[in-house]
């Protein structure tokens, strides 16, 4: 891995930055840092400033639904498979672009973690960080120590991380309910919540201290679930032929759908059983005398997809 600890300018994801991310390269727009007109034509087209510009392209690359290719002498955005379908190729509508169905957000939030190749706060604290509650200044050591070992490229100095980390946490916390005063009424647009927040991940309990249960997570959609097996599935087997995964794989591996979603193993093994039944057997498990194995009774090739057109009634 590489360290990725900037990039944002410290700015939360924030509610449609990702579809104005889409809709701006669908509408023949450019992010790049270097030539001054289509900065200006982006500043203008989004709407925001030239730092919010490159906090929208890092969300959006980040999250995988646009990812850019080098050409020639520079870097060339493209929307991503994944960015066409959640939200629109700019002839046909993406199936959730105001992400008003929770299963998306869940799925950003995969999207975002599911990745080995650049280590940021959040994927280092979903993928690496074994703990239910900590406190913040303790969570900046442990995340540079860490860092440190897991990456090959330069981590940077601690104020850099401690950056990231704050980001991190306005992106996946929620923000305090702001007391109205007589004499303002207006909220700035700084406390708008990021979309990530919705899903409870992760709660601050004041004093600089967090808390980030493992849960059964009821509210996370079968089809999302099903989706994110599915890919870590073919990760964990891209070099063999083997049809089965281990269930602690699943519930305790970087980049598996029991790190991301935060699952406990009891809510794994529900998880499984959910899916067993809806999957009409496709995808199965057992737990028998202390073996605990996941099996895919047909191809994953193309299967994850299959339960994200079931999700979004494609």
């Amino acid at each position: 891995m590489k360290a990725k600890f900037t990039g944002h300018d410290t700015f939360p994801l924030r509610y449609g930055w990702l579809f104005k991310a889409v809709n701006h390269l669908n509408l023949k727009g450019k992010f790049t840092s270097t030539d001054e007109e289509s900065i200006r034509e982006s500043i203008v087209r989004l709407g925001v400033g030239k730092n919010m510009v490159k906090a929208i392209q890092y969300w959006a690359e980040s999250s995988c639904v646009i990812n850019a290719s080098r050409e020639q002498n520079s870097y060339v955005h493209h929307i991503t498979p994944q960015g066409k379908r959640l939200f629109g190729d700019g002839i046909s509508p993406g199936a959730d672009p105001y992400l008003e169905k929770v299963g998306s957000i869940w799925l950003l939030h995969f999207w975002l973690n599911f990745n080995d190749k650049h280590l940021t706060a959040y994927r280092y604290f979903f993928n690496y960080a074994n703990v239910q509650h900590f406190e913040k200044s303790k969570f900046v050591d442990d995340c540079y120590s860490s860092a440190t070992q897991l990456v090959q490229s330069e981590v940077g100095n601690i104020s850099t991380i401690k950056k990231d980390i704050d980001c991190f946490l306005n992106t996946y916390c929620k923000k305090a309910k702001l007391a109205k005063s007589k004499s303002s009424q207006k909220v700035d647009e700084d406390h708008f919540t990021s979309p990530l927040s919705e899903l409870n991940l992760l709660q601050d309990n004041g004093a600089g201290f967090y808390v980030s249960a493992l849960a059964e997570r009821p509210e996370l959609p079968i089809e999302i679930f099903a989706y994110a097996l599915l890919e870590f599935y073919k990760l964990e087997t891209e070099d063999s032929n083997v049809t089965t995964i281990d269930f602690d794989s699943l519930l305790t591996k970087p980049c598996s759908p029991g790190r991301i979603f935060r699952l406990s193993e009891s809510g794994l093994g529900q998880k499984l059983d959910e899916l067993q039944d809806f999957s009409n057997g496709e995808i199965s498990w057992l737990d028998s005398l202390g073996l605990r194995q996941v099996n895919i009774n047909k191809s994953p090739e193309n299967q994850s997809d299959k339960y994200l057109d079931i999700y979004y009634g494609q």
